[in-house]
């Protein structure tokens, strides 16, 4: 775990509602996902246990991404619970500190939400996607055509589009994110 000080990122993002109001693209889903969200009782009871241990964090996000119309909302929840503060910093605004965060060591995948404790030490990492949302990608990936067809550029966005409208409808797709935050958690 990095013991690296992030204060002065974190003093550098914006809050949710800032984050919110400058988006141009996902606002719709990201708001339907914040508002239809519902936690279990035992999600309640280990969002109030977080709330001791964590008390800020920082996202990199961007507002085009799919991904982050998901898990931005999701975490925003577990953030009001758990009593955690988020600042919001755009990935390619801010790649000095996207590629502390690279997925897979070559990625600058997106959302990356950063847990830090009172001091500003980063506790725990989650993101980009819970591993059941990566298996449904890759799994829909491979229905793709080849990267050199004529046809490939156009069937990859409707299955982004498509991708992006089952993430952000399907509360079972939500539940998948919520395991995935406390599993990171617990660890």
């Amino acid at each position: 775990m990095a013991t690296v000080v992030q204060s002065a990122w974190f003093e550098k993002g914006m809050t949710f509602a800032q984050y919110l109001e400058s988006m141009k693209v996902n606002r719709d889903e990201l708001t339907r996902v914040y508002e239809q969200l519902e936690f279990t009782e035992e999600d309640h009871a280990f969002w109030q246990e977080l709330a001791a241990k964590s008390s800020k964090g920082i996202v990199l996000t961007a507002d085009w991404c799919g991904d982050a119309a998901l898990n931005v909302p999701v975490l925003q929840r577990i953030a009001e619970e758990a009593n955690i503060e988020w600042r919001f910093l755009i990935r390619d605004e801010n790649l000095e500190l996207m590629d502390q965060y690279l997925t897979n060591g070559t990625s600058r995948a997106i959302p990356i939400f950063i847990f830090l404790d009172e001091e500003g030490h980063e506790t725990a990492v989650w993101g980009p996607r819970a591993p059941e949302v990566q298996e449904m990608i890759t799994s829909l990936r491979t229905t793709l055509p080849a990267a050199d067809a004529p046809d490939f550029e156009e069937k990859q966005k409707q299955l982004y589009r498509s991708f992006k409208e089952t993430i952000t409808s399907d509360p079972t797709i939500w539940r998948a994110v919520i395991e995935s935050v406390k599993a990171k958690l617990k660890g």
